[in-house]
């Protein structure tokens, strides 16, 4: 393949998709030329328009709803179901029809994401599709759009970055890659959405960053999008009389965002409507989310809108003669979303968990504590030795301190266009950093937060040329595999595991390592299960170090996968000594793959495979 002309970032948002580039040949330096792409969608039944943003929503239609040609695109014409801003419209009238927040279907460890069960709710006779599919079709829309833009640059010869949440585990990245390589991205790599965030307010300062920021700055950026909510920490460092940038720390999986809160709104207004006799059954409760949704995009982009109207249609019920309309005022999505998702709270609070229930509805992991402050709280307190070994900020922190104490904010996500959510983040904060000694932290300014991390991605893209001002860090966690004791068997007692340190914290992009001192018995020939963690603290180990003991807030464990390694020449259950190598690739995925110390046989225990739930 030739030398690509542009650098392409791709965010695939819960809530929306956005296509940027920067042109490679014609940038030089920091100063880059760059565009977002107009995106061709449909609007209504046959109405074709173009925007910088592709909601990411995916409408399955009956067979009868549409004349022929409604559902045609300057690309394509016979498909059965459409998505973006008319998947949206259609949707919010008949939800049990919509595919929404595929994104985070796609990083349930607890179903099947090949399978076809989206819309999750949807009877019986409704076609699905599988959460898979769902971001296949719109990175396939992404792609298409661009070839009809630029028809001289085809898509598949450029530099491709997709954007992933920042707590993605090995499983989730892997199967977003395998969803851009069925979409026909050839060179493609993998960035979490923090950092691209970052590196579009770095693109977008023309070099003045430098002056905004100085050595020994921490940045936090928080970024609430529409499915989860993201911490990471960038520490900025002096290295031969030039800045650096250094990633040291990224927080768990929190599916909490932008979704939560429109439910709640939902179900503020369907309170209101209860006080006056009007009930909603599930189809016009979900109809209800949807209105909701759309009415807090609008308070909280136009400072004008003091309420935004809402309706539900009927479904023809004896208690409901028509569709039912009232609204939603910007007092109450400000007082909702405040004290529900932002309150203010102390350093030392931690999220609140609650003991579940045996049986549950079948839907999304979703975070419970709804307060992001309390997640944000427990994030810097997980992370308060995070800079004891980086070079220039040893003893930085006081020795009393109780959590890590970032200078400079950056805020990313569709949230944040409503300046009071996040004034309450940054006011919350440093009550905590006064409480500590320590100066206020500062906001970094100048991020759209609609297109900040397609424009990041595609910045990144060309820094990955040379070019350009590059953030460090490899890995965010450390990555372990658990080994099982060879003990004798005891009644009532499992044999006892020990975590393997595959990947370390930190590790690189296009390396790779091998335990070649160690070696392990691998059962081939009958299904066996790979339980994996991950660790955002234990910055000290290295590949192959062995621990026996190990607390909760050190090691999570990660989904656990089954797999029938082949046995091709050897008995079924036979176990083969091997040593294990570990790759990351410059995708960003983890690979890990076992060597028999005899023979040429390669098992790859891979990482997007079915749960095993």
């Amino acid at each position: 393949m030739s030398d690509p002309r542009y650098a392409i970032g791709v965010d695939l948002g819960t809530t929306h998709c956005a296509l940027s580039y920067v042109d490679i040949g014609g940038s030089d330096g920091e100063n880059t030329v760059h565009g977002v792409v107009a995106i061709a969608q449909l609007t209504a039944p046959g109405t074709v328009e173009e925007s910088g943003l592709l909601p990411s929503f995916l409408y399955l239609p009956h067979s009868d709803e549409l004349a022929e040609g409604d559902l045609e695109l300057p690309w394509i014409g016979g498909q059965d179901f459409v998505v973006g801003e008319m998947a949206r419209s259609r949707g919010a009238t008949t939800p049990i029809r919509l595919v929404s927040s595929a994104k985070s279907w796609l990083c349930h460890p607890g179903v099947d994401r090949r399978a076809a069960i989206l819309p999750n709710d949807a009877p019986e006779e409704i076609g699905r599709v599988s959460p898979l599919t769902a971001s296949i079709r719109y990175l396939e829309h992404l792609r298409a759009a661009w070839d009809q833009n630029y028809p001289d640059a085809p898509f598949s010869e450029q530099d491709i970055t997709v954007t992933i949440p920042a707590s993605f585990d090995p499983a989730a990245r892997e199967l977003t890659a395998e969803a851009a390589r069925s979409a026909g991205y050839q060179s493609l790599t993998l960035l979490e959405e923090p950092q691209a965030a970052l590196y579009n307010w770095i693109q977008n300062s023309d070099g003045r960053w430098r002056k905004q920021v100085r050595p020994g700055d921490i940045i936090l950026v928080v970024d609430v999008g529409g499915g989860t909510s993201d911490f990471s920490l960038i520490a900025v460092v002096e290295r031969d009389g030039n800045l650096e940038l250094h990633r040291v720390a990224v927080g768990e999986h929190i599916l909490l965002g932008g979704d939560n809160m429109d439910l709640t709104l939902a179900h503020v207004v369907a309170r209101k409507l209860a006080a006056n006799d009007t009930k909603l059954d599930a189809w016009q409760m979900r109809a209800l989310t949807y209105a909701c949704r759309s009415a807090k995009e609008t308070l909280l982009s136009d400072p004008d809108a003091a309420a935004a109207p809402i309706v539900v249609p009927s479904r023809g019920s004896k208690l409901i003669g028509g569709s039912i309309r009232t609204e939603l005022t910007r007092d109450e999505v400000a007082s909702v979303i405040l004290e529900g998702f932002f309150p203010q709270v102390a350093a030392s609070d931690r999220p609140v968990t609650r003991q579940r229930a045996g049986l549950t509805q079948f839907g999304l992991p979703y975070a419970q504590d709804a307060a992001i402050t309390r997640h944000l709280a427990a994030f810097l307190g997980r992370q308060v030795g995070a800079l004891a070994e980086l070079e220039g900020f040893a003893g930085q922190l006081n020795d009393d301190a109780t959590f890590l104490h970032p200078t400079a904010v950056l805020f990313n996500g569709g949230v944040f266009k409503a300046d009071i959510l996040a004034q309450r983040i940054v006011g919350t904060l440093n009550s905590w950093l006064e409480a500590e000694g320590s100066e206020p932290a500062r906001v970094l300014t100048g991020v759209d937060l609609d297109l900040a991390v397609a424009r990041g991605a595609a910045y990144y893209g060309y820094v990955r040329r040379g070019r350009g001002v590059r953030i460090r860090g490899g890995t965010a966690r450390a990555f372990y595999v658990a080994v099982e004791s060879a003990l004798p068997a005891i009644p009532g007692l499992e044999p006892p595991i020990e975590a393997l340190c595959v990947a370390p914290f930190g590790m690189e992009e296009g390396t790779e390592a091998a335990l070649a001192e160690q070696e392990f018995g691998l059962r081939v020939g009958e299904p066996v299960q790979f339980r994996f963690f991950g660790s955002s603290v234990r910055r000290q180990d290295q590949i192959g170090t062995f621990l026996d003991f190990w607390t909760d807030e050190e090691l999570q464990e990660l989904n656990a996968i089954e797999l029938l390694l082949p046995a091709t020449g050897r008995l079924p259950g036979e176990v083969v000594q091997v040593r294990l190598h570990a790759r990351i690739t410059e995708a960003g995925t983890l690979e890990l793959e076992a060597l028999p110390r005899d023979g040429d046989e390669r098992w790859k225990i891979e990482f997007d495979v079915r749960s095993a739930a």
